[in-house]
């Protein structure tokens, strides 16, 4: 018998029914507890919010499974040796896709001008057509590629640019700064490393065209606050719709919620679905138990 821990208790009641029956459907014999002796624990099923951050007592354990896409708050942890999966959910995709296609096409018509109207403003300015709004996709990883096909499919002209070199995408500093100054939306969808933190600085925000939009549903850190707040009130930057925070939730006094340029989401653009990612774990522990490879698993040097 299996013994998997599952470490996130404000989660247990999502995943109580779920992880058990998606463990049965992927026939794997297992025990899901929430508490359990150190030395007994097959799999760790995980959140970095978790209290559990010393993981040297589970010697035995093949592998901790995150709930969560973003692993940069626990990659660093010295007592996590064993493999680290993070979650790459359906149901999180959707969800994700679903936002970004959803504010990009709220930007693209000028939607706030009819829904937003003290004045009762007469404007029958149309917009362009979605080929003639160029987009940008920071990050092509599975998030970020589907949010570019879902946008593709509406005939948004969309240029991806990764950080590494990667089939049809932009890359490199060139490819960023080539990749910024054709874009009139960008979408940043990249995780949080040393390498992608203040990616869009002073110096890049210049880059891109007078009254371009940034959507941020990645991570708040990839935005240098300032920076962006001064672009914004320059009128540079024309809109910057924002899911994602250096400091959650988004505190009171920040002069995010009072600018008129920016629009405030709290951080509801993807989230992980128990039924969906209840299934994502019971693959990586029947393939655990098979001595297959673990799917979606980290890459300690480059931090996802």
């Amino acid at each position: 018998m299996t013994t998997v821990l599952f470490a996130v208790p404000g989660l247990w009641a999502d995943y109580q029914a779920e992880l058990p029956k998606a463990l049965a459907e992927a026939g794997v014999a297992a025990e899901v507890v929430t508490e359990a002796a150190p030395e007994t624990v097959d799999y760790i099923v995980y959140a970095p919010s978790s209290p559990l951050q010393d993981f040297s007592p589970y010697t035995r354990a093949k592998a901790v499974l995150s709930l969560w896409a973003g692993v940069e708050r626990i990659v660093g942890n010295a007592s996590l040796t064993r493999p680290l999966c993070r979650m790459v959910d359906p149901g999180l995709t959707e969800g994700m896709v679903e936002w970004v296609v959803g504010h990009t096409l709220r930007h693209h018509l000028g939607m706030d001008r009819h829904t937003v109207n003290p004045g009762h403003a007469w404007d029958p300015t149309c917009p362009p057509l979605a080929r003639e709004r160029p987009v940008t996709v920071l990050g092509m990883g599975a998030l970020g590629s589907a949010c570019a096909e879902a946008l593709r499919a509406l005939n948004f002209p969309v240029t991806g640019w990764s950080r590494t070199a990667k089939p049809g995408c932009l890359h490199g500093e060139d490819g960023l700064r080539k990749a910024l100054a054709g874009a009139e939306i960008v979408v940043t969808l990249l995780p949080k490393t040393p390498e992608t933190e203040n990616l869009l600085n002073a110096e890049r925000l210049a880059l891109m065209p007078k009254g371009a939009v940034i959507l941020n549903p990645g991570r708040g850190a990839l935005i240098d606050d300032d920076a962006l707040l001064a672009a914004l009130d320059a009128g540079h930057i024309g809109h910057a719709t924002l899911d994602v925070f250096r400091v959650e939730p988004l505190p009171p006094d920040h002069p995010y919620w009072t600018h008129p340029r920016v629009t405030v989401t709290p951080h509801i653009a993807a989230d992980t679905r128990a039924s969906s990612a209840a299934r994502v774990i019971a693959e990586n522990i029947r393939r655990g138990e098979a001595g297959e490879p673990f799917l979606h698993l980290v890459d300690r040097a480059r931090g996802y």
